[in-house]
């Protein structure tokens, strides 16, 4: 026998509040992320770029 839906219970100002504020503080968080990423992938890019002292790399070092 199928269920039936059950109401969602009104929504208050206190929980709209709530959600607000988690919605803008992920969205942050996510900015931030973004922010790193894209700082990390330019310092290895200007990394590689650079030429190696030394003895040239006689094998790729592993991915793990």
């Amino acid at each position: 026998m199928p269920k039936t839906p059950k109401s969602s219970p009104p929504k208050t100002a206190k929980t709209k509040a709530n959600r607000a504020k988690r919605r803008r503080l992920l969205a942050m968080l996510r900015q931030v992320v973004q922010k790193e990423k894209a700082a990390r992938a330019e310092r290895h890019a200007g990394i590689r770029q650079a030429p190696r002292a030394g003895k040239p790399r006689a094998r790729r070092p592993s991915r793990r």
